[in-house]
C-alpha cells in the first residue's frame, strides 16, 4: 500500500511539475494568447430551423476546425454554457488532420485539464485545457476529439459547422487515427474555441452576426465572408498577424432570442471574453426586422393562424440603433475597435415587406452616416442589384433571396478595407 501511495504521489508531483513548467515557459516567451478559431455556442431552440437531437453514450465525437493564424502552443476551450447538469469529458485529444476525419500519424496529443486526462465541467461554465506544444500553421485543419462515457445530451453546440463532425460507435477513439463507420453531422458539440500563444503583433478580429456571418447558403467549405476575409489578410504582407473568428449564429437577433440567445445577451461571452481581440465587425439585425413577418404555418388541424409566431416582436429602426449602440459602447470599454457592416438586401424572400424594408434602409443609413462606428463596410452596396436595390444581384444569392452564395460572400469580404483593421 505504501509503495502504491508513493508512486501516486510521485506521479502527481511529476504531472504538476510538467504543468507548471509549461505555464512558466508561456510566461517566459514574449507574446499573449489569441483566439485563433472560435464559434458561438447555442442551445437547441424552436425556430425556422429546428436542430436535430442526439444522445451520446460511450462514444467519441471528433470535430474538425481551421484556425486562421498559427502558433507553436495551443489550448482548447470547451463549454457547458447551456447545460443544466455537469458535463463529464472522459478524455480529449487534439491532432493535425490528414483528410476528412483521419489524423496525421504521430501528431496526436492528449489534452489535460490541470494535469488530468478527464474533467467535469460545471453547468453553465467554460473549461480551458492546459497548453500543449503543437506547431500549427495558419489554415491547418485540427481535429478535436472528446470521449463521453456517460449518457449525455448535447445541450451546448453550434448548429452550422464548416466541416463534417464524426461520431463513433461504442468506445474511446480519441487517439485513433480514424473513426471507422462514423456517423457524420455538421455541428460542433461543446467546442467553443482554440487559442494560440502568439506574438504581441498578433490579434483577433471577431465577426459577429447571424446566419449571413455563419455562412448559410455558401455551400462550399469555408466560403463564409469571415473565412474569405482571413484568406485576404493572409495574402497581405504585414508585420501584424490577424485571426478572424466567426461568431455568427444562424437565426440570431439583436433584441430577441432566436436560434441562440440575443446578441446583447451573448456579447460578453462571444466577443469580450475572447483573448487578443482588437477589432469587431458587426453584421446583424435582418432577423429582428424580418422574423415578425414570417407567415404562420398550419396547425395540427390545418388551420393557418392570422399572425406568425413572431408577430408580437416587431421592432423599429430606433430599437435596432439603440441595440447596436449598446454593442459599440461595450466593445469600446474594452479598447476594441468596432466596424459596422450594412445589412444586405432581402427583397424576394418570404419575410420581405415594404414597411420592414424601410427599417433596414433607415438603419443602414445610420450605420453609414451616424458616426458611431470606427469604420463602415458597405456589404449592402457590394451585393445589391443596382436596378432593384432591395434585392441581391441574382448571381450572388443562394436561392432564398436572403442569404448570399459563395460569390456573394466573396464580394462582401472584398468590400472590407484592410487598411482600417488594426489602424493600418
Amino acid at each position: 500500500m505504501r509503495i502504491g501511495i508513493s508512486r501516486a504521489v510521485a506521479l502527481f508531483v511529476v504531472t504538476n511539475l510538467v504543468t507548471l513548467a509549461a505555464i512558466a515557459q508561456s510566461a517566459s516567451v514574449p507574446g499573449h494568447w489569441v483566439s485563433a478559431w472560435s464559434t458561438a455556442v447555442q442551445a437547441p431552440r424552436s425556430g425556422p430551423i429546428t436542430p436535430s437531437s442526439l444522445t451520446f453514450e460511450n462514444q467519441t465525437v471528433r470535430m474538425v476546425i481551421r484556425p486562421t493564424i498559427g502558433g507553436a502552443r495551443l489550448r482548447i476551450r470547451l463549454s457547458n454554457e447551456f447545460g443544466t447538469t455537469r458535463l463529464a469529458i472522459g478524455s480529449a485529444h487534439v491532432a493535425l488532420v490528414k483528410e476528412n476525419g483521419t489524423i496525421v500519424p504521430g501528431s496526436d496529443l492528449p489534452l489535460k485539464f490541470s494535469g488530468e486526462a478527464s474533467v467535469i465541467i460545471p453547468a453553465g461554465a467554460p473549461m480551458l485545457s492546459d497548453a500543449v506544444e503543437m506547431k500549427v500553421s495558419p489554415f491547418t485543419e485540427i481535429a478535436v476529439s472528446i470521449f463521453l462515457a456517460n449518457k449525455t445530451v448535447p445541450s451546448t453546440f453550434h448548429l452550422l459547422g464548416q466541416h463534417d463532425t464524426y461520431i463513433s460507435g461504442p468506445g474511446d477513439f480519441t487517439g485513433a487515427a480514424e473513426i471507422t463507420d462514423a456517423k457524420v453531422t455538421k455541428a460542433w458539440y461543446w467546442l467553443a474555441g482554440m487559442e494560440v500563444w502568439a506574438s504581441d503583433r498578433s490579434s483577433a478580429i471577431v465577426a459577429f452576426g447571424d446566419s449571413i456571418t455563419d455562412g448559410f447558403g455558401g455551400k462550399a467549405q469555408y466560403a463564409d465572408w469571415p473565412n474569405q476575409l482571413a484568406d485576404r489578410l493572409a495574402e497581405e504582407k504585414s508585420p501584424s498577424t490577424l485571426a478572424v473568428d466567426n461568431e455568427g449564429i444562424g437565426g440570431n437577433r439583436i433584441l430577441w432570442d432566436g436560434l441562440g440567445v440575443s446578441a446583447l445577451a451573448r456579447f460578453d461571452r462571444d466577443v469580450l471574453s475572447q483573448p487578443g481581440v482588437a477589432d469587431l465587425i458587426i453584421l446583424e439585425g435582418i432577423n429582428d426586422i424580418g422574423w415578425p413577418d414570417y407567415k404562420a404555418r398550419p396547425d395540427k388541424d390545418g388551420i393557418i393562424p392570422k399572425e406568425g409566431p413572431y408577430a408580437a416582436q416587431r421592432i423599429t429602426a430606433k430599437d435596432l440603433i439603440q441595440g447596436l449602440q449598446q454593442l459599440i459602447n461595450r466593445a469600446h470599454e474594452h479598447g476594441i475597435k468596432v466596424f459596422g457592416a450594412t445589412m444586405t438586401p432581402y427583397g424576394g424572400s418570404g419575410a420581405f415587406t415594404d414597411d420592414s424594408e424601410a427599417i433596414r434602409a433607415a438603419v443602414n443609413q445610420w450605420i453609414r452616416t451616424g458616426g458611431a462606428f470606427d469604420g463602415v463596410f458597405d456589404f449592402d452596396a457590394a451585393v445589391r442589384d443596382p436596378d432593384h436595390p432591395t434585392r441581391f444581384k441574382e448571381d450572388m444569392q443562394s436561392g432564398d433571396h436572403l442569404h448570399p452564395n459563395a460569390v456573394g460572400y466573396k464580394a462582401m469580404a472584398a468590400a472590407i478595407d484592410l487598411s482600417k483593421l488594426r489602424g493600418k
